[in-house]
């Protein structure tokens, strides 16, 4: 299991390094001692975004968590996205629910399939394959590399007309989405996304609002909300630097299941409570890096 810790640790600290939206949210909570300790935060889920052809997408890149005794959970289909996912339940339960996402490419048009196989056809072989599993820093070095060469300005803009995802991962690659906080474990009355919500909203972060605020689950036992992706300065092959879209925080409460209703909450372990994912939501979390959203943060 150390190595496992020493590969999430090296994704969480890139990916705080470059979506500054997670120390602030972090400060705010510890200034308010909604928190003593940042160590008091359960991560509920990772997600990392991929291409679906030959030799990369979910096949992939699971590999890498499986080796570490994940085990693939339910798969859930976007259509109007043109995504397929799966999500992934840790050997144990303080290690965070792994969600991976895959573009359906063959399903966008000739033009957006040709650009998007320009790059990845780089891609001669499954990467995961070279890597040694057991080596922590070779895992994090994978995770953080580019797997084909940088995208022009072009190229992403094509893209990005067509599927706001694909020109998200044409650029950033495996990079990190966003990580989530177990809100349900916060102090009353911030354990609720309701209260947290208006907690974040009151300190001046922008919440996703595709679909509404808060996300829910039929069962009104899964809540979600996330804040918007940050906008980050980046260049492109061609030489043109432009801003895109970034990472994003998710916030996730996970209510108790009726069935263990009784239990009093010092009992109340991940166990009891609602597990799994719900399209409907992530549906509308993915649109956290849309620009339909990301043109919030210069309202």
């Amino acid at each position: 299991m150390h190595t496992i810790n020493k590969v999430l640790d090296g994704l969480m600290g890139r990916y705080k390094s470059r979506v500054p939206d997670v120390q602030a949210i972090l400060d705010t909570m510890l200034e308010n001692q909604l928190i003593s300790s940042v160590d008091e935060i359960e991560n509920d889920h990772i997600a990392f975004r991929t291409m679906g052809v030959p030799l990369l997408g979910i096949q992939s890149l699971e590999k890498i968590f499986t080796h570490f005794g994940y085990q693939r959970e339910d798969y859930y289909y976007f259509e109007a996205k043109k995504l397929d996912a799966y999500w992934y339940s840790p050997p144990t339960p303080e290690l965070p629910r792994i969600f991976i996402s895959e573009l359906r490419v063959r399903d966008l048009s000739y033009e957006a399939q040709a650009i998007i196989r320009t790059y990845t056809d780089e891609v001669t072989a499954d990467p995961v394959l070279a890597i040694d599993l057991d080596d922590a820093a070779a895992v994090d070095h994978f995770l953080h590399s580019p797997l084909w060469r940088l995208p022009t300005y072009q190229d992403f803009k094509r893209l990005q007309d067509e599927s706001e995802y694909a020109a998200w991962v044409i650029y950033n690659r495996y990079y990190l989405n966003h990580y989530t906080i177990s809100v349900h474990n916060l102090p009353a009355p911030y354990n609720t996304i309701l209260n947290f919500n208006t907690f974040l909203k009151d300190n001046g972060f922008k919440l996703n609002s595709a679909g509404g605020e808060m996300k829910t689950s039929p069962d009104k036992l899964l809540i979600q909300s996330s804040t918007v992706a940050e906008m980050i300065e980046v260049e492109f092959a061609d030489g043109d630097t432009h801003p895109i879209s970034g990472s994003y925080v998710e916030f996730a409460e996970r209510k108790v299941k009726p069935e263990y209703s009784h239990l009093p909450l010092a009992e109340i372990g991940r166990q009891h409570r609602r597990d799994a994912f719900e399209a409907a939501n992530a549906d509308k979390i993915f649109e956290s890096t849309y620009s339909e959203q990301t043109k919030k943060r210069n309202l």
